[in-house]
């Protein structure tokens, strides 16, 4: 099988039946122009599910938390900050008398929510424990825990798919977007190809990384150099530029078997 989406360009008229025509007359033309895809595994698929069901969940709790703090603004009154897993609890006490009627209901549906969520990261924990071992070893860098790892395991699949560890940025999206003709390089946006949560996943390790709990290691030094160059959106442009990196070391550390020299970007400055 191959995937149309890396041959079509600027195609846009598309639908199954043209879909198999193009496939077929690339085919004809030259089989060098089809890419590949690989399938994931059934057991990949259901961990995948685990994973996707958990970040749907704390999504949903995010939007439940930003309202009942939008209610409590809107009579006046104002909640104090929490992390997420407390804020159940500590809302309870805090809530005005006027809103606890209606906003109650809501507080407990958020700690039944965060229940949950730790019964997830319980299962993906024991999961990395027992049955993906490998996952321990792309720990190692601080700021990838059992999620990320276990994410970017299940989501690459078969860690021989790429020729080069450098070829695992490119499968995350982090890549930025050409379209150069003639003398013009216009500077665009990230790909966003491939898995939208395996990509968040590693923007996120990488802003751990580069934010006031991040170890010293050069990838975060790689990071606030180019943050410290100023511009526009210069720390998203860090985050990503950090996530490309961390993306190409997992991989690296995955097939290498390696320990994590957290000097790995200064000595692989070529990926």
């Amino acid at each position: 099988m191959a995937n149309p989406g890396r041959i079509y360009g600027a195609r846009r008229r598309k639908n199954d039946p043209k879909d198999a025509e193009f496939l077929a007359r690339q085919g004809r033309a030259d089989v060098t122009l089809l890419h590949p895809i690989s399938h994931r595994s059934s057991e990949a698929q259901k961990e995948l599910a685990m994973i996707r069901a958990r970040d749907q969940l704390v999504g949903a709790r995010t939007k439940l938390i930003n309202h009942v703090r939008g209610a409590v603004k809107a009579q006046g009154g104002r909640l104090r900050k929490c992390s997420a897993e407390a804020f159940a609890t500590r809302a309870t006490s805090e809530l005005p008398e006027e809103t606890r009627a209606a906003l109650i209901p809501l507080l407990d549906i958020i700690a039944g929510m965060t229940a949950t969520i730790r019964q997830y990261d319980q299962q993906i924990e024991k999961l990395v424990a027992t049955s993906y071992p490998e996952a321990a070893r792309l720990m190692q860098p601080k700021g990838v825990g059992a999620l990320t790892a276990l994410a970017f395991l299940l989501l690459v699949g078969d860690p021989t798919r790429f020729s080069h560890s450098r070829d695992a940025g490119p499968y995350f999206g982090l890549i930025p977007k050409l379209d150069d003709s003639g003398e013009s390089q216009p500077q665009l946006r990230i790909s966003k190809a491939g898995d939208e949560l395996g990509r968040r996943l590693l923007v996120s390790a990488a802003q751990y990384i580069l934010g006031p709990f991040g170890p010293d290691c050069d990838l975060r030094r790689h990071g606030l150099k180019i943050a410290a160059r100023g511009g526009k959106n210069a720390k998203k442009r860090a985050a990503v530029a950090v996530a490309r990196k961390l993306a190409v070391l997992l991989h690296k550390l995955w097939v290498s078997g390696a320990e994590y020299d957290p000097d790995w970007v200064l000595k692989h400055r070529a990926v």
